[in-house]
């Protein structure tokens, strides 16, 4: 994968910084933060006409069919942000999903809607029990007449109270089966929160969801596949991101130093606190070294060695977020912890990438697995 961006790429890019610098600072994400859907439709929509939501999607289908590397470009700006709109959960994962698995009518209902911003979709596939082990999940899904009938509890849905639809995983005849399940389904119970890190959250509950015989993604023994394949795409963005706020949360830092004077001079002349930097340097080119290669991965033709690759960048990831926070608000003498600074909003941001779409053991155990085959 070549690490220089191309044209194309570096004005996307810059796109993207100004409009966050100019039309979505820190104000306007705390406001949206503590909004009921949890993101903006106009920013939603801004983001559509910049091509980000679709930049992936196969141009068939209104997007751009760009590859991975571009991806990493518009997550690792947004990263910079910590744009709080569900661009990962929808416009990578569920769209992955429905280019990958979907049925012709899928595709054309829901990825050129998810393009140009008209619907949000994303998957509903952890369960209270499963802990990650998309495999284990226990909500199941019977034939009934012409359709389908679901029945069972979803937690932790990214984006779940937003969306016009879910990706909800399901146990049909022993294997993970996915279904497209509309919102204004009869017998859906959704309970909405806010997590830490200013993102949405929902529980969805199905008592005897009926949906149609085309809302099967993919053929019956297929979900976890597709679901697989959505979720790494998922990770290989989340990675960017995470990537572009260390990036953005040193630039503070460093700033701060700069600034803060103690005993008659500015903090940044202590070689001590110049070596915490450092470090907190180091950590974040590693970080994005193996954003790089989580989205080679995704290319990566065998699938042992595609989940290793994917769980190894996540792991190392993850590991350097939390460093990077945690040194942050000490370098900010506590202060980083309050509202007053943008720093705790980074902390919390970044502290929220190890729980996300499988944490440090889960990924440790797939990538141990993914090893010995």
């Amino acid at each position: 994968m070549d690490f220089n961006y191309s044209e194309e790429q570096q004005m996307l890019a810059d796109s993207l910084r100004r409009f966050i610098g100019a039309e979505y600072p820190f104000a306007v994400r705390r406001t949206i933060a503590r909004s009921r859907a949890g993101f903006d439709r106009g920013v939603w929509a801004t983001l559509a006409e910049m091509g980000v939501l679709g930049l992936t999607i196969p141009a068939a289908f209104g997007g751009f069919g760009e590859s991975a590397a571009s991806q990493l470009v518009v997550q690792r700006e947004l990263g910079r942000g910590i744009v709080l709109e569900p661009v990962i959960p929808c416009a990578v994962i569920a769209a992955a999903v429905l280019a990958g698995f979907g049925s012709a009518p899928q595709k054309d209902e829901w990825l050129p809607a998810i393009a140009t911003g008209q619907r949000v979709l994303t998957a509903a596939w952890l369960e209270p029990a499963s802990r990650y082990r998309a495999d284990l999940a226990q909500c199941t899904a019977t034939r009934e007449g012409a359709g389908w009938v679901l029945d069972g509890v979803k937690c932790l849905v990214w984006h779940g109270q937003g969306a016009d639809a879910w990706i909800v995983s399901a146990r049909l005849n022993g294997a993970v089966a996915l279904f497209l399940v509309p919102r204004d389904a009869a017998g859906v119970t959704l309970t909405a929160y806010p997590a830490m890190d200013g993102q949405q959250g929902a529980d969805l509950r199905l008592d005897g969801v009926r949906v149609a015989a085309d809302a099967l993604i993919g053929g019956e023994a297929q979900g976890l596949e597709a679901l697989e394949h959505g979720l790494d795409h998922g990770i290989a963005a989340q990675c960017a991101a995470a990537s572009g706020a260390m990036e953005r949360l040193i630039e503070m830092t460093r700033d701060y130093l700069l600034t803060r004077r103690q005993f008659g001079q500015p903090l940044a002349a202590f070689q001590a606190l110049q070596h915490r930097l450092a470090d907190m340097l180091v950590q974040k080119e590693c970080a994005l070294s193996m954003a790089y290669v989580a989205a080679r991965a995704l290319d990566e033709p065998d699938l042992a060695t595609r989940r290793r690759m994917v769980s190894g960048a996540k792991v190392i990831v993850a590991r350097a977020a939390r460093f990077v926070g945690q040194q942050a608000v000490q370098l900010h003498g506590g202060m980083g912890m309050t509202d007053e600074l943008e720093v705790s909003d980074y902390f919390r941001y970044l502290t929220m990438t190890d729980v996300l779409l499988g944490d440090t053991d889960s990924h440790m155990e797939r990538y141990s697995a993914a090893m010995a085959a």
